[in-house]
C-alpha cells in the first residue's frame, strides 16, 4: 500500500494561497473534499493520519457503508494519491498542517501564534503546499 503520511513535518500554505487569515471552507451544497477535511481535522486534532483523513473524504463521497472500508481501503492506497500538501485547506483556505512523530496531524491557521511557531522550528521538516498556478 502506497501511503501520504508524513512524520514530524509541518505543511505551510501554498506561496500564491489568496487569504492572510484562513477561512472554514465554504458550504455550496454537498460537502467538498475541503469541507469534509476541515471538519474531521478541526474537531479530533492529532487523532487522524493523512492516510486516514484522505480514505474518510474517499469514503463519505462515495458514501462507502463499513463494511466496505477494509477492500476499499486497500484499492484506495494500491494507487498514488496526492498527499496533503494538494489539499485546498493549506493551498486555498489558509490552514498549516502539522504531523507528529506518530504521523498524527493537526491544522493550523495561518495567523495564529501556533503557525508562527511550526514554520520556525527547525528540528521538523518544513515544506509548502503545492502551488494552484504554474511559475513562468
Amino acid at each position: 500500500m502506497k501511503t501520504t503520511n508524513y512524520y514530524n513535518t509541518f505543511i505551510e500554505v501554498a506561496e500564491d494561497c489568496p487569504v492572510t487569515t484562513a477561512e472554514i471552507p465554504p458550504m455550496r451544497g454537498e460537502k467538498s473534499i475541503a469541507n469534509i477535511s476541515f471538519e474531521l481535522l478541526i474537531d479530533n486534532p492529532y487523532e487522524f493520519t493523512s492516510d486516514d483523513v484522505l480514505f474518510h473524504v474517499y469514503a463519505a463521497k462515495h458514501q462507502l457503508r463499513t463494511k466496505e472500508f477494509e477492500i476499499e481501503k486497500e484499492r484506495f492506497f494500491s494507487k498514488g494519491q496526492a498527499c496533503f500538501r494538494a489539499s485546498p485547506l493549506t493551498k486555498r483556505y489558509g490552514w498549516g498542517a502539522h504531523f507528529d512523530a506518530e504521523g498524527k496531524m493537526a491544522i493550523y491557521a495561518v495567523e495564529s501564534d501556533e503557525y508562527k511557531q511550526f514554520s520556525k522550528d527547525k528540528a521538523i521538516t518544513q515544506v509548502k503546499a503545492m502551488r494552484s498556478k504554474k511559475t513562468e
